[in-house]
């Protein structure tokens, strides 16, 4: 966890005050985290209970780090047994995101934040609105599944959404950086957690909703509901919802703050496109937006979804004050996400891109998008990740054999389980044929793809993107499709 360079200091007193708690304690708090590997001398822990093991359990390494204070429950009281003073609040999660706001004075307010929620789309919404803004002349940041950038500066990341210790001291980081936009995702995950508790957002954004996390919230109603937390006062005082999708819809009109409308096609959404024309390396578009402004462009991006994405990105970028003509200038130069459709070009005769699909409803339209784009056949490589949702795995083996010319089964993260019992899974129901394959290893099955094609084929690896590890029974070892795809295609060459 990176730290501000601005010395922020608070006492105890203060922060017993803040959160409406008596305490005697009297000592001043340099830092905040809820991290025990990331505390320093100084810092008040916030020992939060977790799944498996309360984070009070790491009180040791917490002694020896320097804090010197913990706030958290009464089992994380009973836990620590008198090792460091306690501050005692019944749900410390609740507190986290707001006690660290108040701690480095609110960042999130003094820099304008837009966040983009929904099951896919998120990095590459973001991803093009952070490049919008910066084609403007604006100082940007991002946080995102790929990582956090903060002007040029990158940091690898954990999580979609950052624990809310560390998000708030990015914030302070990119306000002492003088960092005038940030560009965020935000997980269905983070809203439920309260990740981005104490954060105001400019501007909220809702792409679309889709089978996923299926294993943490439930049912689908339960993952709207987590979706549609972001749409609130508390958060932000003004929305985008795309209304293409019936998910998106409702949340459009029953939003609990004013919301503006996209779609791609519905000339009654406020934000829609008047003209799409595809060409060989994209599309020309006509927007129309708020007030009756025309914003028009060439984007340089595969696939029906980056209009979703664009168009978002685009109406962001316009509430965000970005001159319209800047806008339609910059969407020539607009780049998709890593692991979005990359492309792997090592002079093949056939197309090769990664992709990080990984829902059926990703999977499907991403490769409905290449069947609209290739001439030649489409080999599809698919996994599904263990320790998770395992209700969408059947679907996502639909959608590969109904979308592609040749289908290969194989491992993704298997994580805690086997791949054997995955796959099982995945095949359940369905009758494979000389066109369908089932392989264990990865790096085998990305072999077999590319052995297979002939030239005009589109080859692409589905489910890991810009991932950079294989998860299995417990270990991570180096893998990266982008490199295993052209390795594969040196070999043969």
């Amino acid at each position: 966890m990176i730290r501000p360079i601005s010395d922020f200091i608070k006492s105890a007193a203060e922060l017993a005050n803040f959160i409406g708690v008596e305490t005697s304690l009297d000592l001043a708090i340099t830092g905040i985290t809820s991290d025990s590997r990331a505390v320093e001398s100084g810092d008040l822990f916030v020992a939060l209970p977790g799944s498996k093991t309360h984070g009070a359990t790491h009180i040791d390494q917490v002694v020896n780090n320097g804090a010197v204070a913990v706030l958290t429950d009464e089992q994380g009281r009973e836990i620590i047994a008198g090792k460091l003073p306690v501050m005692l609040v019944p749900e410390p999660r609740r507190n986290l995101g707001d006690i660290c706001s108040w701690f480095y004075d609110s960042p999130s307010r003094s820099v304008r934040i837009s966040g983009i929620t929904g099951t896919n789309g998120k990095t590459t919404t973001t991803t093009i609105l952070a490049q919008i803004l910066n084609f403007a002349g604006k100082s940007t940041g991002l946080i995102g599944t790929i990582g956090i950038e903060i002007g040029t500066e990158k940091i690898a990341t954990n999580f979609t959404t950052p624990e809310a210790s560390e998000l708030q001291s990015l914030f302070a980081i990119m306000h002492e950086r003088h960092i005038s936009h940030v560009a965020m995702e935000v997980s269905s995950h983070a809203l439920e957690a309260r990740r981005v508790a104490g954060t105001k957002f400019a501007l909220v954004g809702f792409a679309n909703l889709t089978q996923d996390h299926l294993d943490f919230h439930g049912d689908m109603e339960t993952y709207f509901e987590a979706k549609s937390k972001l749409f609130s006062p508390q958060f932000s005082e003004l929305g985008f919802v795309n209304i293409d999708n019936s998910y998106g819809l409702r949340l459009f009109n029953n939003s609990d703050i004013p919301v503006i409308s996209l779609a791609k096609e519905n000339r009654s959404a406020q934000w829609h496109f008047e003209r799409i024309e595809s060409t060989d390396w994209g599309y020309l578009v006509a927007i129309r937006g708020t007030g009756g402004v025309l914003i028009e462009g060439q984007i340089n991006l595969i696939g029906d979804h980056n209009l979703d994405n664009v168009l978002m990105a685009v109406a962001m970028a316009f509430e965000f004050e970005i001159d319209p003509l800047v806008i339609g200038n910059s969407l020539a130069q607009l780049c998709g996400a890593k692991g979005r459709l990359e492309s792997v070009n090592i002079g093949q005769k056939f197309l090769a891109l990664v992709d990080y699909a990984h829902t059926p409803d990703a999977v499907l339209r991403t490769l409905a998008t290449l069947r609209k784009s290739s001439k030649g056949r489409i080999i599809a490589v698919l996994g599904c990740g263990g320790d998770r949702d395992r209700s969408k795995r059947s679907a996502m083996g639909r959608e590969l054999i109904a979308g592609s010319d040749f289908a290969i089964f194989t491992s993704d993260n298997p994580r805690g389980e086997r791949a054997e019992d995955i796959l099982s899974e995945m095949t359940d129901g369905l009758s494979l044929g000389e066109n369908e394959s089932i392989i264990l290893d990865r790096r085998e099955a990305i072999a077999l793809a590319v052995a297979t094609a002939l030239p005009g084929d589109c080859v692409v690896i589905l489910g890991k993107g810009h991932e950079t590890g294989q998860e299995i029974l417990g270990k991570k070892d180096p893998f990266d499709d982008r490199i295993e795809l052209a390795r594969a295609i040196e070999e043969l060459s």
